[in-house]
């Protein structure tokens, strides 16, 4: 069970209902959240594979300390600048799923790893010596999982013996220790017929498990293997072979991942407002992709199946034809088809349940790209 921090009576939006807020206003759903978040922990309580979800999703550090409150071994980040304000605010066990490139970037991780355990992602002999200089330099050591590309044409040696080659460079360095793999099969996760993404990601996966095996078998011990996501965490997650699961859009969802994974309730919604009628079909509302994650399609609108939205999308404004009968003025729930990209746009989360604001949670990290 997740222990209720008190909120704070300072923020005079606590006790309103939400239809007095303005808009546009990001919202969480608490009591959804926190069902997502008991059902993927419950999920990996009695498994091998264990939880480190992925901070990106959400960037806040509340929500990560309520996922690690439930079990979770550590946090996962797509970014330096997030796994240095998971540290600031006690988080010790983080893992970078990128490359960190630059000597600027590599001095900030290796002073970073002297405050907690810290991992990042390589594929390159290069990247490893850079960091090794750096972490030499203050006396810190950086785990290091090489990532194997599975599939997703992004980055990541070639599984097998591309890797064992790569462990073989990195066990003798300063500064650095080999710590495992790191696999993600998102070129499939957005398959949408669940039977056909389990088939296809698991032998996407495979090839990091026998990649895992070559290692063993060179006697280069491999801690972990880590990957998957909210959409294969029952597929992939529950492989022999795969220890840490990078799941992270289950704690809060979006229009996408409900279609993914539909056990999982959609907590996250934008408080918006009908600005302008010009026709008796068409409505507009008062954000865009400046505040709304678009790269998934449009969004949806909640308790509105029949509301349509164009395509199209503008800085400011969602166009929605044909509409409902809303009046000027009328609130309405906008569902983002993306949560991560959506977060990302937002300084706080207003967490609320029963139609009224019960807390207010900082997104620390919106907008920490290095």
């Amino acid at each position: 069970m997740i222990e209720q921090v008190p909120v704070s009576p300072l923020d005079p939006r606590i006790g309103r209902p939400l239809e007095d807020l303005d808009t546009p206003t990001l919202l969480l759903d608490r009591a959804a959240s926190d069902r997502n978040l008991a059902q993927m922990a419950a999920f990996f309580r009695d498994r091998s594979a264990k939880l480190r979800p992925h901070f990106k999703n959400h960037k806040c550090v509340t929500l990560a300390q309520r996922q690690l409150a439930l079990g979770a071994v550590g946090m996962t980040c797509a970014k330096l600048s997030e796994a240095e304000i998971l540290v600031e605010h006690g988080i010790d066990n983080v893992l970078i799923a990128n490359q960190v490139v630059g000597a600027i970037k590599c001095e900030r991780l290796a002073r970073l790893a002297l405050r907690a355990k810290v991992s990042v992602a390589v594929d390159h002999i290069e990247q490893v010596l850079a960091i090794s200089r750096a972490a030499t330099t203050v006396g810190s050591t950086v785990f290091l999982l090489i990532e194997v590309d599975i599939g997703m044409g992004r980055c990541g040696v070639s599984p097998g013996q591309p890797a064992v080659e790569l462990a073989r460079r990195i066990v003798d360095l300063p500064g650095v220790h080999f710590a495992g793999l790191q696999a993600y099969e998102g070129h499939l996760v957005n398959v949408l017929d669940r039977a056909e993404r389990t088939t296809r990601a698991r032998a996407a996966m495979q090839q990091a498990v026998e990649t895992r095996r070559f290692l063993e078998v060179a006697r280069l011990p491999v801690g972990c293997v880590s990957g998957c996501s909210s959409a294969t965490y029952d597929s992939t997650g529950a492989m022999d072979g795969v220890d840490e699961v990078q799941a992270g859009t289950y704690a809060t969802m979006d229009r996408q991942y409900q279609r993914l994974a539909p056990e999982f309730e959609v907590a996250l919604s934008l408080l918006v407002r009908v600005i302008s009628r010009p026709t008796s079909t068409r409505a507009v509302l008062d954000v865009g992709v400046k505040g709304a994650g678009a790269e998934f399609g449009v969004p949806s609108i909640r308790d509105f199946p029949e509301a349509q939205i164009p395509v199209f999308m503008a800085e400011e404004h969602t166009v929605v034809q044909p509409s409902p009968d809303w009046r000027i003025g009328q609130v309405l729930h906008l569902i983002p088809s993306h949560a991560c990209t959506t977060c990302n746009l937002h300084r706080e989360l207003i967490v609320h349940e029963n139609g009224q604001v019960v807390d207010v949670w900082p997104i620390e990290a919106s907008g920490q790209l290095t």
